[in-house]
């Protein structure tokens, strides 16, 4: 299975709900989706193509908060990732991908941790790595959290 009809797959299926498509090599290629479709394409590419969840990362752009869900197929090496824009920054969600493969769990906390990310239908978003008296609503990796300063003698 290449690439291109990997992605061919994935495409015809879901037509209107992949907005954009960028092949990046041979062997990667990201497409993004609307954030509330998908359960249904993960569902899709992890039982139905036999893909493997690698990992979810996430990205502050300002205008949005981006997850990308990174799956591979190991047979080929080629790996997917399915990048999902939350709009809103005041109360970003997404549905769980823990339904799919329970492997998620633990990157969904540090997603909601770093980042303040609901994961609708996750029902254990306990704090995983900040310290007990971190305040609620920080999120570290968000681009308006404030730096701390740096002692200028260094």
């Amino acid at each position: 299975m290449t690439i291109d009809e990997i992605i061919k797959n994935i495409s015809d299926r879901f037509q209107s709900k992949i907005l954009n498509i960028n092949k990046s090599s041979q062997k990667r290629a990201y497409l993004d989706i609307y954030p509330k479709d998908i359960t249904e394409i993960a569902r899709y590419i992890f039982k139905d193509m036999g893909f493997r969840f690698n990992t979810a990362s996430g990205v502050d752009d300002f205008d949005a908060l981006e997850i990308l869900y990174h799956f591979s197929h190991d047979r080929s090496g080629i790996v997917i990732s399915l990048r999902a824009m939350i709009k809103d920054r005041q109360d970003p969600h997404i549905d769980t991908i823990t339904t799919i493969t329970r492997s998620a769990w633990w990157i969904e906390r540090e997603l909601h941790e770093l980042f303040g990310i609901e994961f609708n239908g996750n029902s254990d978003l306990r704090p995983l790595l900040l310290p007990d008296d971190w305040p609620k609503g920080v999120y570290p990796m968000r681009k308006d959290f404030p730096q701390p300063k740096r002692d200028s003698r260094r």
